[in-house]
């Protein structure tokens, strides 16, 4: 039976609606996804599909929540709290300690600090509290010399950054999102979901692969010591998972800035338009300045944890390199593991926004993504 497609689109944009009506058509029963985007703050695409969903759903968007963390350091910095070129011991003296003590900020934010995780890992209750991640990384020996190659920093990213947040301002990460970003556009992008919109969450579920994708998955070579595993916490004697983490009620109250946000395709897509174009008469959040410094590339090449070629702005994915390369140059973004995607493309005026409640395979962002984020580019062009 065809799901049906729920939702509007602009003039000129009928042909993402096709686009989107012919994807969840192919999937298997059961999908279910949101779709978002702006356009100079007009918002263009809405569209929603599968039992139990609507406009108003809201899906754990794993790293996604990267963006929303960094749009508020680049706001301090914007504000002239935060300078990239400080040491991060000039905010947070204690991270000094093993030989890390010459990383400045904007090395931090391009995944170049080598601390990605816990010689001894986290505990399940660790990984849902920033405070928590940066006190144990701050005595953590680095993974290899500080600025001298990147690596994602999976869980802890938001961590280190919303550690430097706290010591600057005296406010968590969470508070400053919440109180300059979250609150004042009304964006289902929640960083600490209130109980009170819990009926509203829909719970992950994992990954369902076929048999060919799942020998795949089994080909990836791993190993309990390696850089990966030390990233993702699976070296730990009970590894937790990332489906379980995002199901977390404990995860979504705290908000945890590296993967634990919650979020709508609306509300992704809308923080994304907001942080480059005027929305309902309110200025861009970032000047023009700011907008080229967080999305110009700082580390292209081999990932040391990925193990393949990734390339990160500051604190955000350089989205035309990594997904989409008929983006404009400078488009800035994350997407999730789950198969959530966000970004700004600023020289087209598209802040896109992609949610969807069964992992997909082979994680990171969806594979839809590509023909979606196609389908809307041209259509932005065309208009």
């Amino acid at each position: 039976m065809t799901q049906k497609i729920h939702g509007t689109v602009a003039d000129g944009f009928e042909t993402v609606r096709e686009e989107f009506a012919a994807f969840v058509a192919g999937e298997p029963a059961g999908y279910e996804g949101q779709l978002c985007a702006y356009v100079h703050g007009r918002k263009v695409v809405d569209l929603w599909a599968g039992d139990g969903c609507d406009a108003d759903s809201l899906y754990g968007v794993f790293s996604s929540t990267k963006g929303a963390a960094h749009l508020v350091v680049a706001l301090l910095v914007q504000d002239g709290t935060l300078e990239l070129d400080r040491k991060v011991t000039y905010y947070w003296p204690e991270f000094g300690a093993e030989g890390k003590g010459g990383l400045t900020l904007r090395d931090l934010l391009a995944h170049r600090a080598g601390l990605v995780g816990l010689d001894a890992g986290f505990t399940e209750e660790e990984l849902a509290d920033d405070q928590a991640i940066a006190e144990r990384l701050a005595d953590q020996r680095p993974f290899w010399r500080p600025g001298t190659a990147f690596g994602y920093h999976a869980l802890v990213i938001g961590a280190l950054t919303g550690e430097v947040v706290r010591r600057a301002t005296g406010r968590t990460l969470q508070e400053v999102y919440e109180e300059r970003v979250r609150a004042p556009y009304g964006l289902d992008f929640y960083l600490g979901l209130p109980e009170v919109l819990e009926p509203r969450f829909r719970s992950v579920l994992p990954m369902a692969p076929t048999p060919e994708q799942q020998a795949v998955l089994d080909s990836v070579p791993k190993g309990p010591h390696t850089l990966a595993s030390i990233a993702f916490n699976t070296h730990v004697p009970r590894p937790g998972d990332l489906v379980d983490h995002a199901n977390s009620r404990t995860v979504r109250a705290k908000g945890p800035a590296s993967a634990g946000g919650v979020a709508a395709a609306r509300g992704l897509a809308g923080m994304y338009a907001a942080a480059i174009s005027e929305v309902d008469g309110r200025p861009p959040l970032l000047k023009p300045d700011t907008i080229a410094e967080v999305g110009q590339i700082h580390s292209i090449g081999y990932d040391l944890v990925a193990r393949t070629h990734k390339s990160f702005g500051l604190g955000f994915q350089a989205v035309a390199d990594c997904w989409y390369p008929f983006l404009g140059a400078g488009a800035f973004g994350h997407s999730g593991a789950g198969g959530s995607q966000a970004f700004a493309d600023p020289r087209s005026g598209l802040a896109y926004g992609y949610t969807r409640r069964r992992c997909a395979f082979p994680g990171g962002a969806a594979p839809e993504n590509e023909r979606l984020v196609k389908a809307v580019h041209s259509a932005a062009l065309a208009g």
